[in-house]
């Protein structure tokens, strides 16, 4: 520990000294800027749109000149700030935040304070030209990546819904434009470890393909003190191929496959103490853990005619994977959740763009989307021994009597069908009943098995226009119809058995509701955009209107307390009688107006916002700055909220509330200096997410309570977001040695409320990271650290009521790590 320590310290004092101190920058022959010397002619911010040319088929501007809130990163930057994936890239990104929340199944994201946990993501992620049909396999390993753009607000006019909040866009390297084999391999703190491998090849002018592969692993951080497993420890690999053939200077195919498993202990969720904010070590009875298995292919064709261009993508897509959680996150065995997810899915795009010559007054596009979803969820809840001997206690004193006074009543009936007068014959029933052993409950057990499938289809038509009204200004209008059908077949059930001895003999009587039943449903949207961009020479402003769109569904999550509802309530004598237990199992009927009940507590509502947006891009002092900022007003009508399901909690499920709102601002400078020697960027974004209007119902004590959060935050959303990164290169142009990189990071963000009475959160906290890399030519060795400071934070939290009694628990962010990498280039 106190190598470790005096190692993060000499980390720091390097990066202090080096990178920040005037003294430092002249002892290594950096002249002070103040002191005469200016930004050489050749400083300037590389403009990714310009470096990295990357073809889009929809939209007809460069990024930065269109009228939309964006961030680009190309491969260098992800070095800078050391992210291997979109959730740790989501930190150096204005309004996007994508935590950890203790696997990769967890994918949550929230741009501008929209978002949820579960069921329909609020933004959209393309790979390579095709979208990921499963929020499930939206947190995957990225590796070979060129460039990720982050698009803020509603997207929702050319790419659908489910983009309302934003949308990310990952691109590969293309092996037409990058050659040769790039191999990675890295070792760091709990022996993380990382290896990747791939090879681009330009066989000729016509085709060319990359092929590659990787693996990531790690220990983990915390030990689950009741198992003595690392409750964090992952392994991880797959594969990626692309082929590219460009038989004419028209026509382009494109062809990908990319593969990935994860196997992992997950969910390292500690008792949270509220007073003091300290979160215990994870302590569960059961180890939670995750495997999946995805596979993402696309086919990409595109045609470039005399006066437009043709775009035609298609994919299918594939997800399967188990989780099992325990349930009450406690040394105690209350309850855990196995899930399997099986999913298919295929999508089609045909997109039809102008390509007049630059001056052109019309630029359109217009195109057709449509996808298909196949899902099939398994998700038993198992009641384990602490809790079905807590039902035991409460359920022995109710149904024991009942038994008994059931066998009572038919031996004193046979008793008087004998003649013996009604008086004796129940005392001598009694006595009978007696002798032979009685009526005792001995046990119960407990169960709640459950099928779901949810196939959804979507349909989209879409046009946009961009109108060149003067030399400087231009009008964007577009229209999207969007048509989306969810189904949802289950098939659900929940068993009390209860173990007892009846006259002597062992027996066990099940009490049993199920249910089955189809639902659909359908949901239509037009989707507007407005937008005006007046250019000028060093950038650009625009003001835009925008719609944005989540789909509604169903929840899967809600069956388990439906049922148990059932179930609770017979055995109160509230839907069956009871003395029928006596000789023999129930089984709860359910009426139409029943299965109308559930279809109403299991369905949630569309969400829809209006996105009023004005910003700018600017390129300042001669391009050795650009500065991004925008300032947004979004009103939300029926917003998704993920909340933990009423009655016994078995889980998360999506509930509408009435209205709420997000305003907010981002801010983006990046710069080069010293003859682009010294790069650096700095971005902060404010966001007021909050309620006008949500009654929720809720049960306390056995009785419904309205409990009004109007005027609360919207949870899990930051309101401040900081975050820089700048790197220093000295070029040392020796035989072996090319150039040494000295950089450093931060990125910070708070308050962040975690549920909707506001009643607990996290506050603003910020994480330090370094970095060194030493450039060899064919190799270069990179050093690296995270959370230098070993910021104590959560990245996430949760209350619970499995037990009967709510408490609270976290996940704690990963402590300091360290690491070395060396990437080799031949």
């Amino acid at each position: 520990m106190k190598s470790i320590m005096n190692m993060k310290s000499l980390v720091c004092a390097a990066f202090a000294a080096v990178v920040f101190s005037p003294a430092g920058a002249a002892g290594i022959g950096i002249e002070n800027p103040v002191e005469g010397s200016v930004l050489a002619d050749t400083s300037r911010v590389v403009d990714l749109d310009e470096v990295l040319v990357i073809k889009q088929p929809k939209e007809s501007f460069r990024l930065r000149q269109q009228p939309v809130s964006s961030s680009m990163y190309s491969a260098r930057d992800l070095l800078a700030i050391g992210a291997r994936d979109l959730r740790e890239l989501s930190a150096f990104v204005p309004s996007f935040t994508m935590p950890n929340y203790g696997s990769r199944y967890t994918s949550s994201m929230y741009v501008r304070g929209i978002g949820s946990r579960i069921n329909s993501p609020a933004v959209g992620i393309y790979v390579d030209g095709v979208p990921v049909m499963s929020k499930s396999a939206f947190n995957q390993h990225y590796y070979a990546v060129d460039r990720v753009d982050v698009l803020r607000g509603p997207q929702s006019t050319l790419y659908g819904l489910n983009t309302e909040g934003g949308m990310v866009r990952m691109y590969t390297r293309n092996p037409f434009s990058y050659q040769g084999t790039d191999m990675e391999l890295g070792w760091g703190t709990r022996a993380w470890r990382n290896a990747e491998l791939t090879h681009y090849n330009k066989v000729s002018g016509k085709f060319a393909f990359s092929v590659g592969g990787f693996y990531d692993g790690q220990n983990g951080f915390f030990r689950n003190q009741t198992t003595g497993d690392r409750a964090d420890k992952y392994d991880e690999a797959g594969g990626r191929l692309r082929l590219m053939w460009r038989p004419t200077q028209r026509l382009s195919f494109e062809v990908f496959g990319d593969y990935q498993y994860v196997d992992q202990n997950g969910f390292p969720y500690g008792r949270l103490n509220l007073e003091t904010g300290e979160t215990e070590s994870p302590a569960s009875t059961y180890q939670g853990s995750y495997r999946r298995n995805t596979l993402v292919s696309g086919l990409n064709v595109g045609f470039k005619a005399n006066h437009f261009d043709l775009h035609y993508a298609t994919s299918y897509q594939w997800l399967k994977d188990y989780m099992m959680m325990d349930q009450d996150y406690l040394p105690v065995d209350y309850m855990h959740l196995k899930q399997w997810q099986l999913q298919n899915a295929m999508t089609h795009e045909l997109s039809l763009k102008s390509n007049h010559p630059v001056g052109g007054f019309w630029h359109w596009t217009l195109g057709a989307f449509f996808s298909a979803q196949w899902l099939r969820t398994d998700g038993p809840v198992f009641f384990d021994a602490d809790m079905t001997n807590m039902m035991y206690g409460m359920l022995q004193p109710m149904i024991e009597p009942v038994m008994y006074n059931a066998i009572l009543a038919a031996f004193t009936g046979r008793m008087i069908g004998q003649g013996v007068p009604p008086a004796a014959a129940g005392t001598a029933a009694a006595a009978a009943v007696e002798k032979a052993g009685g009526v005792h409950v001995t046990g119960v057990e407990m169960g709640a098995p459950g099928i779901y499938r949810t196939p959804q289809f979507n349909l989209g038509f879409y046009h946009e226009s961009n109108f060149d009204i003067t030399r400087n200004l231009t009008a964007t209008l577009g229209l999207r119809y969007d048509w989306t059908h969810a189904k949802i077949a289950y098939e659900a059930s929940t068993f009390m058995g209860v173990n007892a001895s009846v006259l002597g003999k062992d027996a066990t009587r099940y009490l049993a509701s199920s249910i089955s039943d189809l639902l659909k449903d359908d949901f239509n949207q037009l989707l507007p955009k407005f937008g005006l961009t007046y250019r000028f020479r060093d950038g650009n402003v625009y003001a835009t209107v925008t719609k944005g769109y989540r789909s509604g569904g169903y929840n899967i999550q809600m069956f388990a307390d439906i049922l148990q509802n059932d179930v609770m309530s017979a055995v109160r004598g509230q839907k069956v009688d009871m003395s029928q237990f006596a000789s023999g199992d129930i089984n709860i009927e359910h009426t139409e107006a029943n299965y109308q009940d559930i279809a109403k507590t299991i369905s949630y509502e569309p969400e829809v916002s209006w996105n009023y947006e004005v910003g700018t891009h600017l390129n300042l002092f001669r391009r050795a700055l650009q500065l991004d900022l925008s300032v947004f007003y979004m009103q939300v009508r029926n917003q998704q909220i993920a909340v933990m399901a009423p009655g016994f909690s078995y889980g998360r499920m999506m509930t509408n509330a009435g209205r709420s709102y997000s305003a907010g601002m981002e801010a983006a400078l990046r710069g080069a200096a010293f003859d682009n020697h010294f790069d650096w960027s700095l971005s902060y974004s404010f966001t007021r997410a909050k309620f006008k209007e949500y009654m929720d119902l809720q049960t306390v004590n056995g009785a419904p309570v309205t409990l009004d959060y109007s005027g609360n935050y919207v949870p899990y959303v930051p309101q401040h977001q900081l975050a820089a990164f700048a790197d220093y290169r000295f070029d040392i142009n020796g035989s072996w040695l090319k150039n040494i990189t000295l950089g450093a990071n931060m990125n910070a963000q708070g308050k962040i409320y975690w549920n909707e009475a506001n009643s607990y959160s996290q506050k603003f906290y910020a994480l330090l990271g370094a970095h060194a890399d030493a450039d060899f030519g064919l190799v270069k060795l990179c050093v690296w650290a995270r959370n230098l400071a070993s910021t104590n934070y959560n990245t996430f939290a949760i209350s619970s009521s499995a037990t009967r009694t709510t408490e609270y628990f976290a996940h704690r962010g990963d402590p300091f790590q360290m690491g070395v990498d060396l990437k080799f280039h031949f």
